[in-house]
C-alpha cells in the first residue's frame, strides 16, 4: 500500500493555476515535516517546497518562490500545493514525501515515506 497518494495533476496553460494534493493512506504523517519534489523527463528530481508538522515552517525552491504556497490540514493529514502563474518548465511529475526530520528538508535522501505522483503539464 502506498503511504502518500497525490492528485490534482493535469494539463495546464502557461499563466495558469494547479493545486495538489498529498493524502495520507494507512499511516499518519500529521506530526511530519512533508515536502514536494518533482521530476522532468530526463532530468534529476529537484526539491520544490516543504512544510513542518506545524505548518509554522516552510521552505521553498527558489525557483517557484513566490509563486508556489504549500499547506497542510492536520486533521485531514493532508498537505497541499498551490501553483500559480506556471511556466511550461514547471512540467514534471510532483511527488510528496515524509521525514521524520524536524524541520523542512531540500535533500530528497532525507525523506522515508513518497507517493507515486501526479503528472503537471504546462502548455506555452
Amino acid at each position: 500500500q502506498v503511504p502518500l497518494v497525490e492528485s490534482g495533476g493535469g494539463l495546464v496553460q502557461a499563466g495558469g493555476s494547479l493545486r495538489l494534493s498529498c493524502a495520507a493512506s494507512g499511516r499518519t504523517f500529521s506530526s511530519n515535516v512533508m515536502g514536494w519534489f518533482r521530476q522532468a523527463a530526463g532530468k534529476e528530481r529537484e526539491f520544490v517546497a516543504a512544510i513542518s508538522w506545524s505548518g509554522g515552517i516552510t521552505s521553498y525552491a527558489d525557483s517557484v518562490k513566490g509563486r508556489f504556497t504549500i499547506s497542510r490540514d492536520t486533521a485531514k493529514d493532508t498537505v497541499y500545493l498551490q501553483m500559480d502563474n506556471l511556466k511550461p518548465e514547471d512540467t514534471a511529475l510532483y511527488s510528496c514525501a515524509s521525514t521524520v526530520y524536524s524541520l523542512p528538508d531540500h535533500r530528497a535522501s532525507k525523506y522515508n515515506y513518497w507517493g507515486q505522483g501526479t503528472q503537471v503539464t504546462v502548455s506555452s
